[in-house]
């Protein structure tokens, strides 16, 4: 079993702790060998107070599916326009633990709690993210009114 990798509680927490001391208060961990893996396969940690633009993956093989292993996760769904069409909390043990996005689907993540973390998969190359897969009518990350945009997001949770 030497190559074999096992996701624990203490990987979760390091990960995490790795998040919080980030300047964007997120990391991830690649499970995949190069960024030209057909399949990518990852955890995400994200702390509160981090910023995820709204985006979307216009390459018709770019589904990403979401399984949350720690925390509390909010998930946002657009329209074109920026309309929250639906939102939904991810958490372990819950009711919805993950989540399923097709290419083309305005999405974004939000922390609700501290030290979330979660399995990310789909499908390689790595290539950025395109402008054109770009919210519009959220701020880029880094950008004037991304706090404000964090905390209109955070508002569909309370």
């Amino acid at each position: 079993m030497s190559d074999a990798v096992l996701i624990n509680q203490t990987m979760l927490a390091e990960l995490a702790a790795q998040a919080a001391a980030a300047p964007r208060l997120r990391k991830n961990l690649n499970f995949h060998a190069a960024n030209e893996t057909p399949c990518h396969r990852l955890l995400n940690a994200l702390q509160p107070g981090t910023y995820v633009q709204p985006h979307c993956h216009l390459d018709s093989s770019k589904e990403e599916s979401i399984i949350a292993l720690s925390g509390r996760l909010g998930c946002l769904i657009f329209d074109s326009n920026g309309k929250v069409l639906s939102t939904c909390v991810l958490a372990p043990g819950s009711d919805v633990v993950g989540i399923n996005i097709p290419p083309g689907v305005f999405h974004s993540l939000v922390a609700l709690s501290a030290d979330s973390v979660f399995f990310e998969s789909k499908q390689g190359p790595y290539v950025p993210i395109a402008v054109a897969e770009k919210s519009t009518w959220a701020p880029a990350e880094g950008e004037a009114g991304c706090a404000d945009y964090l905390e209109f997001m955070l508002g569909h949770f309370n």
